[in-house]
């Protein structure tokens, strides 16, 4: 149970996929304007990952290692995310199309999203069981979603305030980033 609770803080906390391992900045980015549209693209992405460590697990350990086709490991999981994410996009466009409207172009880029292929070679990389892999990737997953909300609700909070023209927009977005990424590194020495 220790191995498991390891493994939940320290995807969501100590090595968060988006500001200590630097993947899916994109997303992070783009969808971190309003605190609504970041918790949506997060369940999104929590379904993508949780499912994706699932299946890619499966295939890998029982086809790719099976038959000798490891060197295929990156495209089988590249197709299997896109399937995800078109399951995903098929579902948020008939329950909510108003999320599916402020996801926009977002959404379909959850396939081309780092952080979900690195989930998938991480599982692998690491040996992690099946219900590790799991873990590992939905606790990534909210470790994304909680980077993803808690910039959106600073972005917010800067639109209140004046900030000087030469910082506006990306510039203070990543100045934010960057702080709130030393804000996670706190976390570091705990385990």
């Amino acid at each position: 149970m220790t191995g498991i609770l390891a493994i939940v803080f320290g995807a969501i906390f100590i090595n968060n996929f988006v500001l200590s391992r630097f993947l899916g900045i994109c997303p992070f980015l783009g969808v971190s304007k309003k605190v609504e549209t970041s918790v949506g693209m997060g369940m999104a992405v929590t379904f993508v990952m949780g499912m994706a460590s699932l299946v890619t697990w499966l295939l890998n350990e029982y086809i790719l290692v099976f038959y000798g086709l490891e060197y295929l490991r990156t495209i089988v999981f590249i197709l299997v995310i896109a399937s995800l994410v078109q399951f995903v996009e098929l579902v948020i466009r008939k329950v909510s199309p108003v999320l599916y409207q402020a996801l926009g172009i977002f959404l379909p880029l959850i396939t081309t999203n780092c952080a979900v292929l690195g989930v998938a070679i991480l599982n692998i990389q690491l040996t992690y069981t099946l219900f590790e892999s799991v873990v590992f990737g939905v606790a990534a997953a909210i470790g994304f979603t909680l980077a993803l909300v808690i910039m959106a609700g600073i972005r917010e909070r800067l639109e209140m305030v004046f900030i000087p023209r030469n910082f506006r927009g990306v510039s203070i977005a990543l100045i934010t980033a960057g702080i709130l990424s030393i804000a996670f590194m706190g976390f570091q020495g705990m385990m």
